[in-house]
């Protein structure tokens, strides 16, 4: 269930801005699975990869390789009734994926019957999370495949729903104390898996076993990002996500993304002092 027919802001003038990957890349060219890869739980297509989680197991997958910069995309059915407890996962995490690590997230809360998905994102730099925000959509995200992106260089961090921008983050190290964003190569993963203890009500509600398996689809393994492997700097201005009009957000990108929190957030960690030691919010708050 949506959260609200209402439509975003206009997107005509923004989605020309975001070049679009190679059409239907196969899954093994990029990507590995990482666990519950028995045929079952995860079940490779080609150009589609299904995760089913029951109480013997969830699923994973990661890229084959780690990135310094780049545009991240993939299409991304999740799974729809009851689902509370369920967490449908794709993110961008550092090696080890625990520590002091650098992180992006998409994390989709399931919720029970009649009650909207929560989006929620997050970032960790250094180890460093608390930060996340939360949205219900303009649409159901169970109900048929979108995009979720994620354009991560230098200057900014932007990440997408379809061609809204949802959250951003710019580069100010260096140039504000304690300014932190993340840095550390990154690995392109995704996951569904049991996150009872908080997901749903803040863990009050849990997976209802009695309505699995839940089922969630992957689609668009293509990835445009500076690889590991890669002769040239991952910032270099010949990387295209690193030109300048990549640098920062568009009027019609600022506006849309204004919007989504006016109309969609309805959790921002910046706005909740109390979380934070003599209410000291992150640094980055003071430069949306």
């Amino acid at each position: 269930m949506a959260s609200s027919v209402q439509q975003p802001w206009p997107l005509l003038l923004i989605i020309v801005l975001l070049p679009a990957v190679a059409a239907n890349p196969v899954f093994d060219e990029n990507y590995a699975p990482t666990w519950g890869a028995d045929g079952y739980h995860l079940v490779n297509q080609g150009t589609e990869v299904r995760f089913t989680m029951d109480r013997n197991s969830g699923a994973g997958f990661g890229s084959k390789l780690s990135y310094g910069s780049g545009f991240f995309r993939m299409r991304i059915k999740i799974p729809g009734g009851y689902t509370a407890g369920v967490v449908t996962a794709y993110y961008l995490s550092s090696d080890p994926d625990s520590g002091n690590h650098d992180e992006v997230d998409f994390e989709f809360l399931g919720n029970v019957d009649g009650k909207p998905i929560t989006l929620q994102t997050n970032v960790f730099v250094n180890g460093h999370g608390d930060r996340e925000q939360r949205l219900g959509l303009w649409f159901d995200p169970a109900a048929d495949f979108h995009d979720y992106k994620i354009l991560w260089n230098p200057y900014q961090l932007v990440v997408f729903v379809d061609e809204t921008p949802i959250r951003v983050m710019g580069n100010m190290t260096g140039r504000v104390p304690e300014y932190e964003f993340p840095a550390k190569r990154m690995r392109l993963r995704a996951s569904l898996w049991d996150g009872s203890g908080w997901a749903t009500d803040g863990g009050r509600t849990k997976i209802d076993w009695n309505r699995a398996p839940f089922t969630a689809a992957f689609r668009g393994f293509g990835v445009d990002a500076c690889a590991n492997t890669s002769a040239t700097p991952c910032g270099s201005p010949d990387l295209w996500w690193n030109a300048r009009r990549y640098r920062r957000l568009s009027a019609e990108q600022r506006a849309a993304y204004e919007n989504v929190k006016n109309t969609y957030m309805n959790y921002d960690y910046c706005t909740d002092k109390d979380r934070f030691a003599n209410g000291n919010v992150p640094a980055e708050c003071s430069y949306d």
